[in-house]
């Protein structure tokens, strides 16, 4: 089976049809929407909309810290313009579509794998896994051997380390396949599929081959300067629209 993994949507429209288009390319019959699905872009209700009925068919979503502060604001800690862009956010939102990011779980186990949007130790309190030692610390909190999460919107892959109190860190190359040994345990941070930061406008997502046990990440073109046009035009922060143009 080969599952679909997207993360940090940001309410992108171009950016999520694209990427589930690349992979239903790859032959993925499942997804797994690693948090972050509003917050920054200008179509929340399409995106929440879209994500709830891959939810119906069986697919996995879980709570990013952007979904949690659409109904508790103190939950999760932002700066000035992205508690603008949630404001903005909670007026786009029926009451249908508020219930079904309430009703998001912090994390999701299928089988070997952990799906989370930012860590395992405390998956709400929305640390980042910004180092080696991060990694590890969120692969010790789970007895899950594949570890799947967003909120850094940099696509990286972790695996432990025979170093003490580290995890290795591995930089994917799109489209190539990585073999996730068995022996090892691994943590892999899908990228943003709707606002990438690492200097590359394509969306992100990545794809598991449960079969082979191989892992590809993915950079999907998309119309970024309509989606960045879109926010433009609802009036949010012009920073949301240039980042989508400069990919950071």
């Amino acid at each position: 089976m080969r599952i679909g993994l997207l993360a940090d949507l940001h309410a992108n429209r171009e950016a999520t049809e694209a990427c589930l288009e690349a992979l239903a390319r790859a032959g993925c019959e499942r997804h797994a929407f690693l948090g972050d699905l509003v917050g920054y872009g200008a179509d929340p209700g399409w995106v929440v909309d879209t994500v709830r009925r891959h939810v119906a068919r069986g697919d996995a979503a879980v709570l990013g810290n952007h979904d949690a502060a659409i109904d508790d604001p103190a939950s999760s800690q932002m700066h000035e313009q992205a508690r603008a862009a949630i404001d903005w956010t909670r007026g786009q939102l029926d009451d249908g579509q508020r219930a079904f990011l309430r009703g998001l779980p912090l994390q999701v186990e299928e089988e070997d794998r952990l799906y989370v949007h930012a860590n395992a130790w405390d998956p709400a309190g929305w640390s980042y896994l910004g180092t080696e030692q991060a990694a590890r610390r969120s692969m010790n909190a789970t007895g899950q051997r594949l570890t799947f999460c967003g909120h850094v919107h940099d696509p990286t892959l972790y695996f432990d380390s025979t170093v003490a109190g580290a995890a290795s860190r591995f930089q994917p190359h799109p489209g190539v396949p990585i073999p996730l040994l068995p022996s090892r345990r691994w943590l892999a941070v899908a990228g943003s599929c709707g606002q990438p930061r690492d200097g590359n406008p394509a969306a992100c997502c990545a794809w598991l081959d449960t079969g082979s046990q191989q892992l590809t990440f993915l950079r999907v073109p998309y119309d970024h300067a309509r989606a960045a046009a879109k926010i433009r035009a609802a009036g949010l922060p012009d920073a949301f629209a240039q980042r989508l143009t400069e990919g950071g």
